[in-house]
């Protein structure tokens, strides 16, 4: 018994158990990436428009040109037509899931941007001038985790 319950304490000193909150995502976000309130938003839009299969509200978040790696061949998208054009295709049940389940206390916070998923889709600021004083938040990777 006494074993086990050193095994016990050494697994769990070894697995991360690290909870997070909105405030937490958002003070990660706002040292790594800027202003919290642009990616909140984002990331409610992205959920909102993907659930409600709203084509063209998806491919208004992406910013192109963008290549998707979400099947076995990359598809080059170049513009939001496109992107609403081939949108089955793109938007696998496998990326939609991502999206759909990713809840905005658990992302993954990096100097890339945020994480959905695996993986499966990043967003980011883009600059819309050469001094990036304007920006905005836009998808900037579709693929699959599971290549």
């Amino acid at each position: 018994m006494h074993r086990a319950a050193l095994i016990l304490t050494g697994l769990l000193m070894v697995t991360p158990a690290v909870a997070q909150s909105v405030e937490d995502v958002n003070g990660s976000i706002e040292i790594v990436l800027g202003d919290h309130t642009r990616f909140e938003e984002a990331f409610a839009a992205l959920q909102t428009a993907v659930t409600d299969e709203d084509y063209e509200a998806v491919a208004a978040l992406v910013s192109y040109p963008i290549t998707v790696r979400s099947t076995e061949e990359e598809l080059a998208v170049e513009t939001p037509e496109a992107f609403a054009e081939h949108y089955d295709a793109i938007m696998t049940e496998e990326i939609i899931d991502a999206v759909v389940r990713q809840s905005y206390e658990t992302l993954f916070v990096n100097g890339e941007g945020i994480m959905f998923g695996d993986g499966q889709i990043w967003m980011s600021g883009v600059c819309a001038d050469d001094a990036c004083e304007n920006w905005t938040v836009k998808v900037i990777t579709i693929q699959s985790a599971n290549p």
